[in-house]
């Protein structure tokens, strides 16, 4: 039967790559991937010479439909993210919700999601949680901060390196010196590191060593 897989992959480690995506990716007609040329190196990793096509943020209002024909004149069709689980903060839920509205059956494979293991590591509560992803850039980024500052459940958040200083600074403006916060960053890869403490804390910290790689922030709710 004709449907879309959405399929995790590792966010560093190969060795996160589960057997069942590897199966997917070989049998699926074709593979949607964000970026061509970094998901060839993966599928050339593990033997996989399906036909690969391009779908990104950028194209994906225009593919979507194609997409959907594709697969109702029978074919499968598996979609990928540069890492990590599509459609969390990547491509993937236009096309999703476009094969629910035309009753295409959709199999979302478990698999890596950075924010999971950030978040089991951090040693904040994580029987409730929030996930928030990147904050707004500009326009509504101290309205969203002040929405969160009353929040009683822990948050998360992703953040790119060259950000992580202004984010700490704002975070200790909206939420306090003595929030506490975890900030996971390169996880899975060989320089994988948890920095735990307040928010003055681990600012201090990244203003003394500037922060590389893949970030993901989890921060205490309010008490």
């Amino acid at each position: 039967m004709a449907k879309l897989f959405l399929v995790p992959t590792p966010i560093g480690n190969l060795e996160d790559m589960t057997f069942r995506a590897i199966k997917v990716l070989k049998e699926v007609d074709f593979i949607l991937a964000e970026d061509t040329r970094n998901s060839g190196k993966l599928l050339k990793h593990f033997d996989i010479s399906t036909t690969m096509h391009s779908h990104h943020m950028h194209n994906e209002h225009k593919t979507v439909e194609l997409i959907i024909k594709r697969i109702q004149n029978g074919e499968t069709a598996a979609l990928i993210s540069d890492a990590g689980t599509p459609a969390i903060s990547d491509p993937g839920f236009l096309l999703t919700r476009a094969c629910v509205e035309n009753n295409i059956e959709v199999d979302c494979l478990p698999g890596a999601t950075a924010f999971v293991p950030a978040l089991v590591n951090s040693g904040l509560p994580n029987d409730k949680f929030v996930f928030e992803g990147f904050l707004p850039v500009k326009k509504g980024r101290q309205t969203r901060l002040k929405i969160l500052a009353e929040e009683t459940r822990t948050i998360i958040f992703y953040e790119s390196p060259h950000k992580l200083l202004k984010t700490l600074k704002q975070f200790v403006e909206f939420f306090g010196e003595d929030r506490e916060v975890s900030v996971s960053r390169e996880i899975t890869k060989l320089h994988e590191e948890t920095v735990r403490g307040t928010t003055v804390e681990v600012l201090n910290y990244y203003t003394n060593k500037p922060p590389k790689g893949e970030i993901v922030v989890v921060l205490a709710g309010k008490k």
